[in-house]
């Protein structure tokens, strides 16, 4: 019984100091060095922080970008999906819904031409970006309601246009967050 014991004693204290306290020294290092420093990246605007760039958030206003929609209503407390299927009825009617209400406040875009991402959530709810498809479908709406010329606005979503990482890892993207505090900057 000696012989299976203490060894089995010495395995636990070897893997619980490796896995309650080297491993998560080690993540909480790696965190620290991520930009933000592991608190998130804020967005400020005169030193008063409007928002965090790496959580969406709710714009519903004509004279904002509109970020995906989510299934939490933006609540980074209980991140989710809506773990519904694509051919679930009640699905189906919140994506027609988001369609319409995409339509009614974007009378000039073709159904057709409304980007995916704008009618669907994403799988944590809390998306902070669109595509570049996904802002500009929002362009026309945004330069009537702020009485701005189109190519202004087109311009900023280029320069605010995320390349994918390396060149070729993910998708373009625009931060919904510093997009619409740069709009706000705009005189």
């Amino acid at each position: 019984m000696k012989t299976y014991i203490l060894p089995s004693l010495k395995l636990t204290a070897v893997v619980l100091i490796l896995c309650a306290v080297l491993y998560p020294l080690l993540i909480a290092g790696v965190a620290k060095a991520a930009p933000g420093g592991g608190d998130g990246v804020t967005v400020s605007v005169n030193g008063k922080v409007v928002g965090y760039a790496n959580i969406g958030q709710k714009f519903t206003e004509d004279k904002y970008f509109w970020g995906r929609p989510s299934a939490v209503d933006y609540n980074a407390a209980g991140s989710a999906g809506s773990n519904k299927a694509p051919s679930n009825p009640d699905y189906l009617k919140t994506v027609q819904d988001r369609i319409d209400s995409f339509m009614v406040h974007n009378p000039d875009v073709k159904k057709s031409d409304i980007p995916t991402e704008m009618v669907t959530a994403s799988g944590s709810g809390l998306d902070p970006d669109v595509s570049p498809a996904g802002a500009l479908v929002q362009v026309k709406r945004i330069a009537k309601a702020r009485n701005l010329s189109e190519e202004k606005i087109k311009q900023l979503v280029a320069e605010h246009t995320q390349k994918p990482l390396l060149g070729f890892l993910g998708p373009q993207k625009v931060n919904v967050l510093k997009l619409n505090v740069a709009l706000d900057l705009l005189k």
